[in-house]
């Protein structure tokens, strides 16, 4: 009797020895693998990979590479803005004033009175010159190149039947790829994409000239990425999508959770411009702004079929500080926003106490807002 207790004292010895280095292996194991996510990914493959971890390893693991993506983004986008946002904003201010007196000279000028849009619609070779567009933003993302820097990308094909091995010639063929590129499409069509079109870096989406819907599906993703320019698109009729894999890169793909159904989703990116697009009845936001993304313009759009302009997801976090600012903006209906952050004060207070003017105006004061018609020949 007496050796058998010490023969099973012996093996629950052994077994706990066993399980103390297996958990040890474990912890070295999951350390070297959260390294190497860290070291040969990118921002958007490392998260899409943490959400697959708990498949083979355990969830301090998957909390940990949140962390991670998180602390890097933070520090990513910290380093975006170093501006100080009452002289963006004045700046902001200066460029529309100098637009609007140019107005004035009446037959002598083809200015609209838009600093964005006198950049560019004046020239009518405006197709052959589409780069030019890029030195065209105001405000915090006015550093936003998109694709500038590279060649141009011709989407011919409106079909989305593959989310992983997306076809050359389709709009998720061409925001995947590594290398900047500047997209236009072929003619008129309507995509509607099988899950969210996850983009990559350095990317500019020029539906000018044509008439683009990205309707009835997934919608746009811009997430751990910077330098996007997106610019005259129909976005409507956005549904959730995931619980499925989906391409975020020529050498990735991953499985994404369920996404909100947003219109445009920009999820701790910087340096983005979103303008001249037409966004309506999407399931959750029309843009979303989330994650400390920053350095971002949003301007021209044309919004309807939603009920909130803006909405500010209240956190305890260092992101309660930044700043949230709206200069010359026509609020209608009881709409408003509230400016916060450093210099949020009276100066701002204008853009949230002008009267409201009746319905008969809407249709003049947003003519020049949202997708343009634009004709090869002529200003747009």
């Amino acid at each position: 009797m007496a050796v058998s207790l010490r023969l099973f004292a012996l093996c629950l010895l052994l077994g706990f020895m066993v399980f103390v280095s297996v958990n040890a292996v474990s912890s070295v194991e999951e350390k070297n693998v959260l390294q190497s996510l860290i070291d040969n990914s990118t921002m958007a493959d490392r998260f899409e990979m943490s959400d697959r971890l708990d498949l083979q390893f355990n969830t301090n693991l998957k909390l940990e590479l949140h962390r991670r993506n998180e602390d890097i983004a933070i520090e990513k986008n910290d380093s975006a803005v170093d501006e100080d946002p009452e002289r963006v904003a004045s700046m902001v201010d200066m460029n529309i004033r100098n637009s609007t007196e140019r107005r004035k000279l009446g037959f002598l000028s083809c200015g609209t009175g838009n600093p964005i849009d006198d950049c560019w619609r004046c020239d009518r070779n405006w197709q052959r010159h589409r780069k030019r567009l890029a030195d065209c933003a105001i405000g915090f993302g006015r550093n936003a190149i998109g694709g500038r820097d590279g060649r141009y990308y011709v989407v011919t094909d409106p079909n989305d039947d593959n989310p992983v091995h997306p076809r050359p010639g389709t709009l998720r063929h061409a925001v995947i790829q590594d290398q900047p590129l500047w997209i236009i499409f072929k003619r008129d069509m309507v995509i509607t994409l099988k899950q969210e079109l996850i983009m990559n870096s350095f990317k500019t989406i020029d539906a000018r000239g044509v008439n683009v819907h990205i309707a009835n599906g997934g919608c746009i993703t811009i997430q751990y990425i910077t330098n996007v320019i997106i610019h005259g698109l129909h976005i409507h009729d956005c549904k959730p999508t995931g619980n499925a894999m989906v391409r975020s890169s020529p050498s990735h793909y991953g499985w994404r959770t369920m996404a909100d159904g947003d219109g445009i989703s920009i999820f701790g990116s910087s340096h983005i411009w979103v303008d001249h697009n037409s966004l309506s009845n999407c399931a959750d936001g029309l843009v979303d702004a989330i994650m400390g993304s920053t350095a971002i313009t949003i301007s021209n759009n044309y919004f309807t079929h939603h009920n909130e302009v803006t909405h500010r997801v209240q956190t305890t976090g260092r992101w309660r500080h930044w700043n949230w600012r709206s200069e010359g903006d026509l609020m209608l209906n009881g709409a408003f926003f509230v400016p916060s952050g450093t210099g949020a004060g009276a100066s701002y207070a204008r853009a949230s106490s002008l009267s409201a003017k009746p319905s008969s105006v809407v249709a003049s004061l947003t003519s020049g807002s949202g997708a343009l018609v634009c004709r090869r020949g002529r200003q747009c």
